[in-house]
């Protein structure tokens, strides 16, 4: 993963339970070098030995912190310089999550060993879709409840999460029915 999402992992530590919590993650983690740099990829390995660690240290469930983060980075990447980018995915909540791949596009212009999730909607109503989830890393789904919470807020609305497919042998994705008002 690019060093903007352990940046934000960082920040959300810090800003929560201050430094010293952030220096045991890391030092755990085996993270020495201070600071991440935001365009540059690390291992998938790092990101998930800092989730593990911050949930041992913090003393809270992996997938707590996975949503958390995921809400989090919503406001993180906006504030970061994506905002504009962001913007140009929709001017609403089912429009934006319509069009995911096409801002994950946008950012692989900037960050080439990007490897995003993919997403699909279906099923869309006047307060409800369905969302397609297909990712190559696994174990993330906590944070996708996270962003869309996160994304429901940045266009006023409170959204509820259910998960109706999880991905296995006879599926190749995860599928969600996400409800707002």
């Amino acid at each position: 993963m690019y060093g903007l999402v352990n940046k934000a992992i960082k920040d959300l530590v810090v800003t929560n339970y201050g430094e010293e919590a952030w220096i045991e993650i890391a030092s755990r983690a085996g993270f020495d070098e201070g600071e991440f740099l935001g365009l540059q990829p690390y291992p998938d390995k790092l990101t998930y030995d800092l989730v593990r660690h911050a949930s041992e240290v913090l003393k809270a469930d992996a997938h707590v912190i996975l949503e958390a983060f995921g809400e989090y980075w919503i406001t993180y990447t906006a504030e970061e310089g994506y905002g504009e980018l962001m913007d140009l995915s929709g001017n609403n909540f089912s429009d934006f999550l319509s069009n995911l791949d096409m801002l994950h596009t946008r950012m692989s212009n900037m960050m080439p060993h990007l490897a995003p999730p993919q997403f699909t909607t279906r099923n869309e109503k006047s307060n409800s879709l369905e969302l397609e989830y297909r990712s190559e890393r696994a174990g993330l789904t906590p944070m996708l409840f996270g962003l869309i919470k996160g994304l429901g807020k940045r266009f006023g609305l409170t959204c509820r999460i259910k998960q109706l497919v999880e991905k296995g042998p006879d599926s190749d994705c995860h599928v969600f029915l996400i409800e707002w008002e």
